[in-house]
């Protein structure tokens, strides 16, 4: 495991409805056009998408249905930052309705193949302390970066410590230097 440090921030100007769930969210930025709950994705994407067990940004990764997560969970690769770390954009997972930017995620799975996965969760200010089975990632047509992506992280704007607005809906885990 790796331990690293991580600043908390807010989006000022990015603010979600409090309906926000992964899906739309997911959909929206890695212009992958599926429907439904995110724990049916996997299935869906057959045929349609490419799929596979190595991380590449705008790539959505997929989890799988839990009884702590009864409709799965689905998050868009921001950044690979090595073989068993990477970066997620997502939304519903710290908080109810909040877009999340950055979240670490680690592959924590025996086989390095991204079958269970430990993701940042902001109300500890760390890693989930269980992991999470996944299906893996279903990458786009294009085999590029979401254009989205990249247009939603330009357009930005300055940041304030989450701790004084708990009720924004957009957040940001900004790695310190070293990680």
């Amino acid at each position: 495991m790796i331990a690293c440090a991580f600043v908390m921030t807010a989006s000022l100007g990015t603010v979600a409805s409090a309906h926000t769930q992964c899906a739309p969210y997911a959909r929206e930025i890695s212009g992958i056009d599926l429907h439904g709950a995110a724990g049916g994705w996997w299935g869906q994407a057959e045929g349609l998408y490419a799929r596979g067990h190595d991380p590449k940004i705008g790539s959505v990764l997929a989890f799988r249905a839990t009884h702590a997560m009864p409709s799965g969970h689905v998050a868009v690769v921001k950044s690979v930052v090595d073989s068993r770390h990477i970066l997620l954009d997502h939304a519903n997972w710290s908080h109810p309705g909040a877009i999340e930017h950055s979240a670490l995620a680690e592959d924590v799975s025996p086989e390095g193949d991204w079958s269970q996965v430990r993701v940042w969760y902001a109300p500890i200010n760390g890693l989930g302390t269980r992991s999470v089975p996944a299906y893996g990632f279903i990458y786009n047509k294009h085999g590029r970066e979401s254009t989205t992506l990249a247009r939603a992280d330009a357009a930005r704007p300055g940041f304030t410590d989450l701790a004084d607005a708990p009720h924004v809906a957009s957040v940001d885990h900004v790695n310190i230097p070293g990680f």
